[in-house]
């Protein structure tokens, strides 16, 4: 790698280049992530997870720009084409635009308008023409290019040959290039109309039947939405600036003096503008944007997956799950604190009386045989009447009655994974299973599911998949590491997601324990098929084991380092459990006197706070929440209802809230809160509990606008 390519992502990140270069060293060796930042802070300067992904894919765009570097140096060694002054060029190349501006003229290309000039022979008159003196006559000098042997039939002919060599030099002139994506940048206006005659079939797209504004200004959603409807037929989008002030531009990197060779030259300026340069750069500008866009919808959903994942768990109580449904009646499964399926059966709530009762017994019976602690109901079709079933039951105040949010769901209980668990059960079961256990454990559900069937994206189907699994799988990973997975509950997906491991490990480790029984501490975790040194170091500080012998390997500190636990203890003259029972031995622990070449302050200050809360669950407290009594469908909204909420996911022009009537509010950015907000996310977060004010309900479109903001008073009157 570079070392210039080091000094330049320390100067991105504003950080030194020695914690680049440690960070680097760190992810060749096989590191990962999580691991990284929680265990090798020394070395890094305590880089955080965002810096260490940055730099990792820093590092990956930089050996891509070295790869194409020496593809193109290649290539015209081959041709010998490469002189000192194109390798120095070529060397000083900082960013991939330039790098191919460089090589453009010398790449191999497709016979053009002017390939054929140059065969007959009108290169020289081109370069007449460009030195531009002031007695130099055009048409004159022409008529010794004339000739019918070489297809130049005219003077005009042998004009415009050479015209059409010029208008290729200016297209592949750096200077012009760059020149020209400056002026896109600031000047470019981006324009969509529909398509003639797709009016009724593209009425999606209508808001942007016939729009125009500034390319710098638009929003990355607004811009994947018109090239959304751009690919699929419905709208023309040009990206442009103005074309008579582009040209100007260009002309006066030619323009030396006003004479007759001057207006040739102007003449094949403006055609390569016209003919060549717009699209191109054009087409540059539109990947920029589009990248730009896809960056920030990316980073939406990234961050709506994390309090996704993120979010309170119920713990380990016994909970019966309910998927409502009307003409097929209610799923209902019980599970035991771990989530094991125990019973399922049906009810029927809305076809009569006798089904009704019949079911009111059923779900008590359930509910007394598995000591139920807690209901979760699927909040699909059917939730509110199934809730207001339950609460009509009159259940002790001790079981908790939620509502989940099963948006994906479906998509697990007919996966190979919901088939792999249980092979014997329909799709149905499936998904009341799923539903109770994401109460339970959101981030262990979830993690099952491919994060864009969840539902918290924004245009997630627009833009490059393997950008947005790349950062939606950084984000599962820092979720799964951040909380810790116990090594003998743990399923095969969430284990594949421990630094280390993937999935054949994971597939290794629970095979291992149904054969040999529960792991008793970590260090069985070496009898694994395949799971050396290296992915034991990776995994072991994220892998908890409860029941060990040996309290820290309930923690996050890693079996690396228990010799200094171990040795912390010695000092004090108790066991390691003292330590963790008590604040005051802790309180005695000089960290000063336990730093070596390894191992420095911050690890030191990480364990301690370990040993104070060992396997502590970063996650909040579960709170429960119901929605407004009486509120069940669209119709029963009004303008001016104030309701409570759940925040289902956050866009870059708002957010969508559930206030219990099976269609999402929009609460839009200028009606976030009272003050003026560029992104929605410093106001509100996925999972968050919301007062929210209905605005207007569109019943045939299904469109709910909501807001937060504070309602104004009417002045009082003297």
């Amino acid at each position: 790698m570079n070392d210039q390519w080091f000094v330049r992502i320390a100067a991105e990140l504003k950080i030194n280049t020695q914690q680049v270069v440690s960070t680097a060293q760190l992810l060749d060796e096989g590191g990962t992530v999580p691991f990284i930042a929680r265990y090798r802070k020394e070395r890094t300067g305590s880089l955080d997870e965002v810096q260490i992904q940055t730099v990792r894919d820093r590092l990956e765009q930089f050996a891509e720009f070295d790869k194409r570097r020496d593809a193109i140096v290649k290539s015209l060694t081959e041709r010998n084409l490469l002189s000192d002054e194109l390798t120095a060029r070529i060397d000083k190349a900082a960013i991939i635009s330039e790098l191919e501006d460089i090589y453009l003229p010398y790449r191999p290309k497709k016979r053009t308008r002017a390939t054929i000039a140059r065969e007959k022979g009108l290169e020289e008159l081109a370069q007449k023409l460009l030195q531009q003196v002031a007695d130099f006559d055009p048409a004159a000098a022409a008529v010794a290019f004339v000739s019918a042997e070489k297809g130049v039939e005219s003077v005009e002919d042998a004009l415009q040959g050479a015209r059409d060599i010029i208008a290729e030099m200016v297209s592949e002139n750096a200077e012009v290039r760059a020149a020209l994506r400056e002026h896109f940048a600031v000047e470019a206006v981006l324009q969509s109309k529909v398509v003639k005659d797709k009016e009724a079939e593209g009425a999606k797209f209508r808001d942007y039947f016939d729009w125009q504004e500034p390319a710098a200004k638009i929003a990355g959603h607004r811009l994947l939405a018109i090239l959304r409807g751009e690919n699929e037929g419905f709208l023309k989008v040009s990206l442009q600036p103005d074309a008579e002030k582009a040209s100007r531009l260009i002309t006066r990197f030619y323009r030396q003096a006003f004479c007759p060779a001057w207006e040739q030259v102007r003449e094949a300026v403006e055609d390569s503008y016209k003919r060549l340069l717009s699209s191109s750069i054009e087409n540059e500008f539109r990947k920029q944007l589009r990248e730009k866009a896809e960056e920030e919808a990316i980073r939406v959903f990234a961050a709506n997956l994390r309090e996704l994942l993120m979010a309170p768990p119920l713990g380990q109580k016994s909970v019966l799950a309910i998927d409502p449904g009307f003409r097929t009646g209610c799923k209902v499964v019980c599970l035991d604190p771990q989530g094991k399926l125990l019973e399922h059966d049906v009810i029927f709530i809305s076809q009569s009386d006798k089904a009704r009762m019949a079911s009111e017994l059923l779900v008590k019976k359930l509910i007394e045989r598995h000591k139920i602690e807690a209901i979760a109901i699927g909040n699909g079709t059917g939730s509110r009447e199934t809730e207001a079933f339950i609460k009509g039951l009159q259940l002790p105040a001790s079981i908790s009655v939620v509502m989940v949010n099963e948006s994906g769901a479906s998509i697990y209980s007919a996966s190979e994974v919901a088939r792999e668990e249980f092979p014997d059960q329909d799709v149905t079961v499936r998904g009341a299973v799923s539903i109770g256990r994401r109460l339970m454990d959101p981030l262990a559900e979830l993690v099952k599911l491919d994060p864009k069937s969840i539902g918290v994206g924004q245009y997630q189907h627009d833009v490059e998949q393997g950008k947005l699994k790349k950062g939606l799988d950084d984000v599962v990973m820092s979720c799964v590491n951040g909380v810790g997975v116990e090594v003998n509950t743990a399923s095969r997906q969430i284990l594949s997601y421990v630094a280390g491991l993937g999935p054949q490990l994971a597939k290794n480790i629970v095979a291992w324990r149904e054969e040999n029984g529960p792991f008793k501490n970590r260090r069985q975790l070496n009898k694994v098929p395949r799971l050396g040194p290296r992915a034991f170091e990776q995994a072991a500080g994220f892998l908890r084991v409860r029941s060990s012998d040996n309290l820290l390997d309930n923690s996050a500190v890693h079996p690396e380092s228990y010799k200094i636990v171990e040795k912390m203890a010695a000092d004090l003259g108790c066991s390691v459990g003292d330590i963790i029972k008590s604040q005051e031995l802790r309180n005695r622990i000089r960290l000063k006197d336990y730093v070596s070449e390894e191992i420095g302050i911050p690890t030191l200050s990480d364990i301690m706070k370990e040993l104070a809360r060992p396997g502590l669950d970063p996650r909040d407290q579960f709170e429960a929440f119901a929605f407004a009594e009486g509120v069940n469908e669209i119709k029963d909204l009004l303008p001016g209802m104030v309701l409570p909420g759940i925040v289902t996911n956050v866009t870059q022009f708002g957010a969508f809230v559930d206030i219990g009537v099976h269609q999402d509010g929009l609460v839009h950015i200028s009606q976030l809160c009272d003050r003026f907000v560029k992104d929605p996310a410093e106001v509100v977060k996925v999972q968050q509990k919301v007062k929210v004010r209905v605005l207007e309900v569109d019943i045939p479109r299904k469109r709910i606008s909501l807001s937060m903001k504070s309602e104004k008073k009417p002045a009082e009157k003297w």
